[in-house]
């Protein structure tokens, strides 16, 4: 596993901010597998009827009433159900029920899409536990995965913590929003405090289209309170609301660490063309202060980009350290040299830690719908030409056979 070390992050001068980084950093690395694993608990299931794996994540999935949700099965590997295996069949149950969830989307409100539960919308008698049964040719494993439903009116309740520092430029992420955001680029998100409709396009709030976090300029300690980003989705039966809050803390005093938070890739399909080289950046805002730090780094199908691309077909680009408005950021690209059809059917995801939590952001490579070009275009036009241009002198030939047959029966009628 590669690990970065950005120790040009930490000026040398300060011993204290070097222990402060180093310490937690080296823990970290002790307890590497810990990341994925921590919200998993293993239990073995002594019955022929169902799988005799069961792996539990006690960490929830939380949601709004009326809105869009989508439940994943975690890749885990465990016995002989390996997340790389593209055979892998997943069926999904509701805890106390023996009756798969249908795959099929007409007429249903909850359906099963491979590794994903699709809740269009979610009500709140949904709350519960949803088994993922993985199986191979050779075993199988249960994963039990908890959905809590709330009122609109208590979205609060399950809103994401984030902190932003008076006098900074902060920003406020709009999180988990990959099962929805489109391969077009161009959403913006609708931006509310305290339910209040957000100017997105001023000195003081700026929103990107594109982009899944605002900007705030100059923060006070009026910016606290709480945030709510809208996503407008579309589906084939109707259109929905997204909405995700935040409640945002303002410090006063010296500029603190932060958690890392991605900001890019920020949507779940990235199109590619087949045999050509594409490169995939992944950009962390790690916080203001110089004392700052990250581990950033690439996973395919949850195993590490080098265990899987052996031959550095893909592979990770050096990380780079950028500075944007008083603000750190750490960049780590994804490069493919080419792009082949296996990438297609590979999920790639993005990694941010350091020792006040950590972030994971999902992305796909998808072939990319080239427009259709003039060639194209013109190809049936010319056939057509062709065709009718053929047909005319077809035509005239064939008149030119029958004058002489014509004007020798004319010659016989007069001499008669």
């Amino acid at each position: 596993m590669r690990r970065y070390k950005f120790q040009w992050v930490i000026p040398h001068s300060s011993l204290s901010c070097f222990l402060w980084n180093t310490v937690p950093r080296l823990l970290y690395i002790i307890s590497t597998h810990t990341l994925d694993t921590s919200a998993f608990r293993i239990q073995r299931v002594e019955s022929a009827a169902d799988c005799q794996d069961h792996i539990v994540r006690f960490i929830p999935t939380f949601a709004v009433a009326g809105e869009p949700v989508v439940l994943k099965c975690p890749p885990f590997r465990y016995g002989h159900t390996d997340p790389l295996d593209l055979s892998l069949n997943f069926t999904w149950y509701k805890n106390g029920s023996t009756t798969p969830i249908p795959s099929e989307k007409v007429g249903n409100r909850i359906w099963s899409q491979g590794d994903a539960l699709w809740f269009l919308p979610a009500f709140l008698d949904d709350s519960g536990e949803y088994i993922c049964s993985q199986r191979n040719s050779s075993d199988c494993s249960d994963v039990s995965l908890h959905l809590i439903i709330v009122e609109k009116s208590a979205a609060w309740s399950i809103s994401y913590p984030q902190k932003a520092f008076v006098q900074s430029s902060g920003h406020v992420v709009c999180p988990a929003l990959e099962n929805f955001v489109q391969k077009d680029t161009g959403y913006k998100l609708r931006w509310y405090k305290d339910s209040t409709l957000l100017n997105t396009d001023n000195e003081k709030f700026v929103a990107l289209t594109g982009t899944n976090y605002l900007i705030i300029n100059s923060v006070s300690l009026d910016d606290s309170g709480y945030y709510t980003c809208q996503l407008t989705f579309d589906h084939e039966t109707g259109q929905y609301n997204i909405t995700r809050t935040i409640q945002l803390k303002t410090l006063v005093g010296q500029k603190k660490k932060s958690r890392p938070v991605i900001v890019s890739p920020n949507q779940k399909i990235v199109p590619a063309v087949l045999g050509s080289r594409l490169t995939i950046p992944c950009k962390v805002f790690v916080g203001a202060s110089d004392c700052t730090y990250a581990d950033v780094w690439w996973l395919a199908n949850q195993t590490h980009v080098q265990s899987v691309y052996k031959k550095g077909r893909v592979t990770e680009g050096e990380p780079q350290k950028l500075i944007e408005n008083n603000d750190n950021y750490i960049e780590v690209p994804l490069i493919f040299d080419p792009v082949k059809e296996v990438d297609f059917n590979t999920d790639f995801t993005c990694v941010a830690w350091n020792s006040l939590g950590h972030q994971v952001q999902a992305t796909q490579v998808k072939p990319e719908e080239r427009p259709l070009s003039w060639h194209l275009a013109v190809t049936p036009l010319a056939l057509a030409a062709v065709i009718v241009g053929a047909v005319y002198i077809y035509k005239c030939w064939k008149n030119r056979q029958l004058r002489p047959k014509q004007q020798n029966i004319l010659y016989s009628i007069a001499a008669h």
